[in-house]
């Protein structure tokens, strides 16, 4: 995360929080950052010094007036302005980490070899929620490479019971010990 990231997404979470829409615009921010992930020429077009900054304004104004809470497109407004929208993804994930803090929430990425079945998944989110005490928003990345097991990956940690990390921590020991 940038700096200007996290000062901006931190404010604008700060601002819906005391007006009791955090929720809300979160919902909204993920939507967007999705979209301009799918589609950067927007952002490129939004940071283009060939346009005025009312032109990119109204741009914004063109595409989400009446669409998203004000506040929003106001921020897009304020960081186009400043020149600042390659950051929204920044400011995004910012936004999230705080409301996920002030909310209990602990998003958690379990990388299995196949995608988890509901059953698994509600297990395993049950069991992390009673160990960490916190709600669990799991989301589930498929990745062959591991071979079996699972691998948990939260809060810059990484719990790795994958047979891909076993099979490497023997050949580590035969590596280094002589029979």
């Amino acid at each position: 995360m940038t700096e200007v990231g996290t000062v901006y997404g931190e404010a604008l979470y700060e601002l819906a929080k005391d007006e009791g829409l955090a929720k809300s615009v979160g919902d909204q921010l993920r939507v967007l950052a999705e979209s301009f992930r799918r589609e950067p020429e927007f952002i490129r077009l939004l940071s283009s010094p060939n346009l005025t900054k009312a032109e990119r304004c109204r741009i914004l104004d063109d595409s989400f007036q009446g669409r998203i809470h004000g506040y929003i497109l106001n921020f897009l407004k304020i960081l186009t302005e400043k020149g600042y929208m390659r950051h929204f993804g920044h400011c995004c994930e910012a936004y999230t980490k705080r409301y996920n803090e002030d909310n209990g929430i602990l998003p958690v990425t379990a990388i299995t070899a196949v995608a988890l079945t509901a059953d698994q998944a509600e297990r395993l989110t049950g069991k992390l929620s009673r160990i960490t005490g916190k709600q669990i928003e799991l989301r589930n990345r498929v990745d062959s490479g591991v071979l079996g097991g699972v691998r948990l990956d939260y809060d810059g940690q990484r719990l790795d019971d994958t047979v891909s990390h076993r099979l490497d921590a023997i050949r580590d020991l035969l590596k280094t010990d002589v029979l």
